[in-house]
């Protein structure tokens, strides 16, 4: 091969398949586990109550299965990297399909920062005086030095990994994955032994506001069951099998969260909820009577960190790399490292983004989550639209795995797909008195980034249609103005 083609390759060739089943899945489920549930299980409980906090997850849950199903028919059917950018520029073309990935693109984006942002927050637990050399404040949060450069080295090893390779990135993932399983039983067997149900008490709490508000960050959260299809061409499996694995990481992440839920519930009582920064940590410790368990909790915690982290500069990468691919942004991010295979200008890119994001203190950790969730919304609904166009316009396209059976079902599931994540965006929107309260500063970096996108769309050459040759054509075209 080439020098030439570790830039850009046709249609995405050029990527090592090295994933098998287990590596797939747990890079999906891996993905959706990330730092949230050692610091805000505390704030779900009080904000909607046990059983309220528990509905809002399986309700969201349900929303994810959804718009997982619609993903796992269009991996099957498109299993190239890049995802939604494959299946948005074949139902809707070029300009959706950019808008769209780039949305989510954000999203994932955000996911990288918000765990650069978590790991040093999460280590000062264990290395208490590791806060020193204070630089500034920010929006109340003081920034020390040392606290941020652990989140920036963490951001370049991250980064590193990526770049040698997929299945090396794949083999820590699957490593630390299993370690969070053990955490997972871990609370459930203390939830048996040592906790009590009065301590579940208020079962619901905070009417619809504090339902709609737990509701409102599984987004965030469950994003991560479509980095699957962002890898599918170094998934070394049948596309109808990857696209089932989709389904089954949203399942696995919705027991997982319900489990933590529960088991932290019965810990301790609600009053006490308030006095713990990393309540499910100090809910182990107490159920088995000791700090150590706290503190396998909160290397649990880290862990999730690892595996969303590395799951989401995975999927990001790929993303920009099938946009730079079909010459929809600048084509410097299309390039493949010459001998790991890996979209390495685009990992330096998000990496880069990952480092500094420390250095904004832990006030950017409720911004960042706040303005990637809308973002992941949007090409989720995309997505679901563009399902129910290609159902209608390529009736006869290739389906290895073809949801809903041979009838209308498949396109049932798509209309309720496209109603629930249009539902689930306007919760964000200030028009209710149960919306999401986002703050300004979320929604200047959710704007930023969606302008940059809406820029790079109104670049793109006119008159390419949607379709099978959608994204050659509009390679060809794009490559044409260049020469001029």
């Amino acid at each position: 091969m080439t020098q030439q083609n570790t830039e850009i390759d046709d249609r995405g060739h050029g990527f090592v398949r090295s994933l098998g089943t287990i590596d797939a899945l747990f890079i999906g489920f891996g993905a959706m586990i990330g730092f949230g549930w050692v610091v805000l299980t505390g704030d779900w409980l009080t904000g909607a109550g046990t059983l309220g906090a528990i509905l809002a997850f399986i309700v969201g849950g349900v929303i994810m299965c959804f718009v997982g199903t619609v993903y796992s028919e269009m991996v099957a059917a498109m299993p190239h990297a890049g995802g939604e950018h494959n299946y948005l520029i074949r139902a809707m073309g070029p300009k959706v399909s950019l808008f769209g990935s780039w949305a989510i693109t954000g999203g994932y984006i955000s996911v990288v920062m918000f765990e650069a942002v978590s790991v040093p927050k999460t280590a000062v637990y264990l290395f208490p005086n590791l806060e020193q050399i204070k630089m500034w404040t920010i929006a109340g949060s003081d920034v020390y030095l040392t606290w941020a450069l652990v989140g920036t080295i963490t951001a370049i090893i991250i980064a590193w990994i990526n770049i040698r390779g997929v299945k090396l990135a794949s083999m820590v993932q699957t490593f630390v994955v299993w370690f969070l399983i053990i955490v997972g039983l871990m609370l459930l067997a203390g939830g048996f032994t040592g906790g009590t149900i009065e301590n579940a008490e208020p079962f619901f709490s905070g009417g619809g506001a504090g339902f709609i508000g737990v509701m409102a960050v599984v987004p965030f959260l469950f994003v991560g069951f479509d980095v699957i299809p962002q890898s599918a061409e170094e998934v070394k499996l049948p596309p109808a099998k990857i696209g089932k694995l989709v389904v089954i990481s949203v399942i696995m992440a919705v027991a997982f969260y319900v489990i933590i839920i529960g088991t932290t519930s019965v810990a301790m009582p609600a009053s006490e909820l308030g006095t713990h920064d990393l309540v499910t940590a100090d809910a182990l410790a107490s159920m088995f009577g000791s700090p150590i368990w706290g503190k396998i909790v909160i290397a649990g915690g880290l862990a999730g960190i690892i595996t969303s982290w590395n799951a989401f500069l995975m999927g990001s990468s790929r993303l920009m790399w099938a946009m730079a691919a079909a010459g929809m942004i600048p084509k410097w991010f299309g390039k493949l490292h010459p001998k790991y295979r890996t979209p390495s200008n685009a990992i330096i890119f998000i990496g880069a983004l990952s480092a500094v994001a420390p250095f904004f203190g832990t006030a950017a950790l409720g911004w960042i989550v706040d303005a990637g969730s809308p973002a992941i919304v949007i090409a989720y609904f995309l997505v679901s639209v563009g399902f129910l166009v290609l159902r209608r316009r390529e009736p006869n396209m290739e389906r290895p795995l073809r949801i809903g059976g041979p009838r209308n079902g498949g396109f049932i599931i798509g209309v309720i797909s496209s109603i629930l994540t249009f539902i689930l965006f306007i919760l964000y929107l200030p028009i209710t008195p149960v919306s999401a309260q986002l703050d300004w500063q979320s929604w200047a970096m959710f704007g930023l980034w969606l302008a940059v996108g809406v820029f790079f769309m109104f670049r793109l050459p006119t008159g390419i249609k949607a379709g099978p040759n959608a994204e050659d054509e509009l390679l060809a075209k794009v490559k044409s103005l260049r020469r001029k």
